[in-house]
């Protein structure tokens, strides 16, 4: 499969501009809301957010690439992109209604969905590329400790 530079420029994109989003939606209540709320002690440090979802879009960008590069061979290739863009909505949907919105509720009924969404799209990408469904994994087991951890935050506030 010849490399194409251009198309994973745009992947990488698509992800990054969505961590973008996501932080501009948090910025202010991660100083403001957030530092309030009664946390768990396993709670990470907030500038640890910030570096690992960035190494996770770029994860995603690139498993999003490696699939697109084989589009013509997927039978279902509509549907696998669906998929794929519904988990970076609900992505990006957390983050508005747990720091934005402060709905911590709601927000972790909406990552419990996130999570299996992201579940669904690792299987699917794992099956058209070895590769891309691996660098999922790091993504799933993450969303998995931040839903712990908005479970717990639930439990506290």
């Amino acid at each position: 499969m010849k490399f194409k530079p251009l198309a994973l420029i745009v992947n990488l994109l698509i992800t990054l501009s969505i961590g973008a989003l996501a932080g501009w939606g948090t910025a202010k209540s991660v100083r403001t809301w957030y530092p309030h709320l009664n946390k768990p002690t396993f709670n990470p440090p907030n500038w640890l957010f910030g570096p690992v979802w960035t190494l996770l879009y770029i994860f995603i960008g690139i498993s999003a690439y490696l699939v697109w590069q084989q589009r013509d061979k997927i039978e279902h290739f509509p549907r696998t992109v669906a998929i794929y863009l519904i988990q970076l909505i609900l992505n990006l949907a957390w983050s508005f209604i747990f720091f934005y919105l402060h709905e911590i509720g709601i927000a972790l009924a909406e990552i419990i969905l996130l999570l299996i969404f992201a579940i669904v799209n690792e299987h699917i990408f794992r099956k058209i590329d070895k590769w891309a469904g691996l660098l999922f994994i790091p993504y799933i087991f993450w969303v998995a400790f931040a839903t712990f951890l908005n479970y717990n935050i639930f439990i506290l506030n």
